[in-house]
């Protein structure tokens, strides 16, 4: 009797159907597999070519597997779609494979092999040896290395600092800013079953129903509508880092601004040497195309500051007539003045009479040491219901914040603002000067006059609100 030869068979195996079904019966014990997981699977074994029933174990569970406690259930699963798992050497439900470089599958057919622990110790899931009553010690904490996306990079980033590439994706960032204004109570009224004033015209009309007599009394309420928020941003030298950024933030303000009552809404204006108004500017077109338009309809770009100017022509030509009466005021600036301080003083003065709130925007107040040495930013401080930092992405929210905050009764222009640790006035100290440096303190603290100063916003740590 002769003995057959022994030979190799090749098996073509359809691996789009093998996969399917071993990931379908895996899905069965509890697995949780999904098609790209199986999808997965179907490369690996592309990649690794399992001649062996050893390696097609291990590259199959380095894919499925994903908890401890899911070894059990592989095992299972693999031994009734190939047969019995082989022998790892390892705890069943507490195993992971062990690198063997330059080794072949026949080197792991047993605990005894190169992988195994000596002293008859079993490797856990951690790699660390562990009792064979399935004691084991815990490993350390080991925090886990992130890093931050290009998003929050650039939501951190001054504004100062932004390349053309970040400057384009940060409108996509500035157009989830909600710049909103306070609300106030329109002239104008609508219906309402509960109003607070009775509707004679409809109150009448309702009565020829009944004979003449207003059995049934119409009421109406005023209407509650958003205010108008008035931007003026600076573009001189000393802003120009800025002004581009500051020039998409003034573009998603106008653009997302609803309507106010008899159809009013936000208004963007931009001043160095002279005041230019960007309103419909901003609102013609694609959004990148509006700021470039924006951007050249400005003569005076990047040259000097003349914010007196600028803030007495906005007054007579805009203000009085209608445009700043009850809005939320904001203007970004570095208050670096050229000309007289005593003319910003006293239009910001007009200008509060008129705005509901004045909001000043300084990307300079983000310094640890800042103080308004500016001429023009210590005479209009006093006018300012708030003084916050735009140099970030991050720090508009404080911008978005004071807009939208509430003027309280106690706390106009002339309520108290000074710093969180106030040393005693000297008896010899100088008076306020409108257009040099203010106090004698050190650090980010600032000397204010009693009386006077913004009655909200965040500035820099150091300074609070009375």
């Amino acid at each position: 009797m002769t003995t057959p030869a022994f030979g190799v068979q090749t098996i073509v195996l359809d691996l789009p159907a093998l996969v399917g079904a071993f990931g379908a019966r895996c899905h069965e014990a509890g697995i949780p597999v999904d098609a790209g997981r199986a999808a997965r699977l179907a490369r690996a074994l592309q990649l690794t070519r399992p001649v062996a029933r050893r390696r097609l174990y291990w590259t199959a569970r380095a894919v499925i597997v994903t908890d401890p406690g899911q070894v059990r259930a592989f095992d299972a699963a693999f031994a009734e779609v190939f047969g019995a798992a082989p022998a790892t050497g390892v705890s069943s439900s507490h195993a992971t494979p062990r690198s063997h470089p330059g080794g072949s599958d026949e080197d792991l057919g047993d605990g005894a092999g190169r992988g195994a622990p000596q002293g008859g110790a079993e490797w856990s899931l951690d790699g660390v040896p562990a009792s064979r009553d399935g004691d084991r010690e815990e490993p350390p904490d080991v925090p886990a290395p992130t890093v931050a996306s290009d998003e929050e990079v650039l939501r951190a980033k001054r504004f100062d600092a932004l390349d053309a590439d970040e400057l384009a994706r940060l409108y996509a960032l500035m157009r989830r800013l909600a710049v909103a204004a306070p609300p106030r109570l329109a002239r104008r009224a609508r219906r309402a079953r509960r109003g607070d004033r009775i509707d004679l015209r409809r109150t009448l009309r309702g009565s020829l129903r009944t004979s003449g007599d207003p059995i049934a009394l119409a009421r109406r309420r005023r209407r509650v509508v958003r205010r108008r928020i008035v931007l003026l941003c600076d573009i001189s030298g000393s802003m120009e880092p800025y002004a581009r950024a500051y020039l998409q933030f003034l573009a998603c303000a106008t653009a997302a601004s609803p309507a106010a009552a008899g159809g009013r809404g936000n208004e963007a204006f931009v001043f160095a040497t002279r005041l230019t108004r960007l309103t419909r500017a901003l609102h013609a077109g694609r959004p990148e195309r509006a700021i470039a338009r924006a951007a050249a309809l400005t003569p005076d770009w990047s040259s000097g500051t003349r914010i007196g100017d600028a803030l007495r022509r906005f007054n007579d030509g805009y203000g009085r007539r209608g445009m700043a009466r009850g809005a939320v005021v904001v203007i970004l600036s570095d208050g670096w003045e050229r000309g007289d301080p005593g003319l910003v003083g006293r239009e910001m003065q007009r200008l509060a009479r008129l705005a509901y709130r004045i909001v000043w925007v300084n990307p300079r107040v983000a310094a640890s040491d800042f103080a308004p040495r500016a001429a023009g930013m210590a005479a209009a401080l006093p006018c300012c219901d708030a003084l916050v930092s735009g140099h970030t992405y991050d720090a508009m929210a404080q911008v978005v914040e004071a807009i939208a905050a509430p003027r309280r009764a106690d706390a106009g222009p002339a309520a108290s603002w000074r710093p969180a640790a106030a040393e005693p006035e000297a008896e010899d100290e100088e008076p306020w000067a409108s257009a040099g440096w203010v106090g004698g303190y050190s650090g980010s603290s600032v000397a204010m006059p009693s009386g006077y100063g913004p009655s909200r916003g965040r500035t820099t740590p150091g300074w609070s609100l009375h």
